[in-house]
C-alpha cells in the first residue's frame, strides 16, 4: 500500500456540523459556525479574528489594510510560498527578499536592518514549520523604523514564542487551514488583527467593501459600498468542518507531536553519523509538529533519496524554491546572493506527515531512509 505525503483527517463532528449548517438554513458566509470559530480564536488570541477563504486571502487583506502602494517596499523571506509575496505584489509593492538563517529556514533577523530603506513599509515574517522567528528582534526593529509587521503564520497554529501564541505578536497575522495543515477545512484561512486601528476597516474589506457587518450589528441603519474590498469570507460549510477540527485540536496535536518525536528519535543516529541534519527548535520557540523534514548533504543526495523512497511507495517532497530566483521575480531582484535560502531549496526534504500515519507505516519510512544511507 502506498504511503502518501499527506492525508486529510476526519477527527470528530465534521459531517454532523456540515449537516447542521444546512438545516440551520444559512450556508453562505458569516453564519452560525463562522461565529463559533471567531469566538474560539478570539478567546485564544485576545484579538479580533475573521475567517477567510484561504491564508492567501488573509494576506491580501493585510496588504489592503496597510494601504500598500506602488513603489512601497516590503521585506519577506525568499524561502516561502508565493502567496507571501503575491499579496503585496498585487498592490504594486517592490519585494525585498531576506535570506534564511544558517541553522533554520526562518528569515535571518540579524540581516533585516540593512534591507530597510525610506520606502520600506512592512516586514512579513514566515514561521517556517510552525517554528517562531526571533520576534523580539524583529518587533524592535519595526518599532525603531516605524514599520508594520505581518506574521505569515500559515503553518503555526498552536505554536508559541516565549509563551505568546504566534499570530498575536505582529500588527496583523494570517493562518491557513489548507488540508496539509494541522487543523484543516480543505481550504480556509484566518486574519488576526492585533492593532485595533485596523478592526473596523477589516470588516468592511471582508464584506466586499460594504459596511454590512456594522449593519447586522445594529451600528448603522443601512449598509452600502464604502471602501474597496472583496468576497473574503468563506462558506459556513467550511467553518462547520473547521469548528469540528478545533474541538479536537488537542487530540490532533498530541498525535502529531508523537509522530514528530518518533521521526526525530529514530533518525538522530543518521544525524550523528553526518548523513543528514534534523530540525532545530530554538529555546524561545515551541514545536507544533506541523511537518518533519531532513536536510541532505546536497541536491543529488536528496533526489536519490526521493527516488529510493518512491520505489517503496513512499511519497516525500521537497519544499520551496527560492522566490528571488523565480521566473516571475528574478529580473526584479536586486542581485544579492541569498545562499541559505538556496541551501534549503536544494537540500530540504519533507517526510510523510498526517494525523492517521500509522506506527507501521512510519517505521517503514524510517527503515527505508536508514537503508538508503547505510
Amino acid at each position: 500500500m502506498k504511503i502518501p505525503f499527506n492525508k486529510p483527517a476526519f477527527v470528530g463532528n465534521e459531517l454532523e456540523y456540515i449537516k447542521q449548517a444546512i438545516y440551520i438554513g444559512q450556508i453562505s458566509g458569516n453564519g452560525h459556525f463562522t461565529k463559533k470559530c471567531h469566538h474560539f480564536f478570539e478567546e485564544k488570541f485576545s484579538s479580533k479574528c475573521l475567517l477567510t477563504t484561504s491564508c492567501t486571502d488573509a494576506l491580501e487583506m493585510c496588504s489592503l489594510l496597510l494601504n500598500i502602494q506602488p513603489g512601497d517596499e516590503v521585506i519577506i523571506p525568499s524561502y516561502t510560498f508565493v502567496s507571501t509575496a503575491n499579496a503585496f505584489v498585487l498592490r504594486g509593492a517592490k519585494i525585498v527578499f531576506a535570506d534564511s538563517q544558517s541553522d533554520h529556514p526562518n528569515m535571518d533577523a540579524e540581516s533585516l536592518e540593512q534591507l530597510i530603506t525610506p520606502r520600506t513599509r512592512a516586514i512579513v515574517v514566515v514561521h517556517y514549520a510552525g517554528i517562531a522567528c526571533d520576534m523580539d528582534k524583529i518587533m524592535e526593529l519595526a518599532q525603531r523604523y516605524s514599520l508594520f509587521v505581518v506574521e505569515d503564520a500559515a503553518q503555526a497554529i498552536d505554536s508559541y514564542y516565549k509563551g505568546k501564541p504566534l499570530g498575536t505578536i505582529g500588527h496583523l497575522a494570517a493562518f491557513s487551514f489548507h488540508e496539509t495543515k494541522n487543523v484543516i477545512s480543505g481550504e480556509g484561512g484566518l486574519l488576526v488583527i492585533n492593532d485595533k486601528q485596523f478592526e473596523k476597516r477589516a470588516e468592511i474589506l471582508w464584506e466586499k467593501g460594504t459596511n454590512r457587518t456594522a449593519f447586522f450589528k445594529g451600528e448603522v441603519d443601512k449598509y452600502g459600498w464604502v471602501d474597496v474590498g472583496s468576497s473574503f469570507l468563506p462558506s459556513d460549510l467550511i467553518a462547520a468542518f473547521l469548528y469540528a477540527q478545533l474541538e479536537k485540536m488537542d487530540v490532533i496535536q498530541s498525535k502529531r507531536k508523537l509522530i514528530w518525536d518518533t521521526y526525530f528519535e529514530n533518525l538522530l543516529p543518521l544525524k550523528e553519523q553526518g548523513h543528514i541534519k534534523l530540525p532545530l527548535i530554538p529555546e524561545y520557540a515551541t514545536n507544533n509538529a506541523h511537518m518533519f523534514y531532513i536536510i541532505c548533504k546536497d541536491i543529488d543526495t536528496r533526489d536519490k533519496l526521493i527516488a529510493h523512497l518512491k520505489k517503496q511507495d513512499i511519497l516525500s517532497v521537497f519544499h520551496y524554491l527560492s522566490l528571488h530566483k523565480s521566473p516571475f521575480y528574478a529580473s526584479r531582484h536586486d542581485g544579492r546572493e541569498l545562499s541559505w535560502s538556496d541551501f534549503y531549496s536544494d537540500r530540504l526534504l519533507r517526510l510523510p506527515f498526517y494525523f492517521e500515519l500509522s506506527p507501521d507505516d512510519q517505521e517503514k519510512i524510517i527503515n527505508t531512509i536508514q537503508e538508503f544511507f547505510n
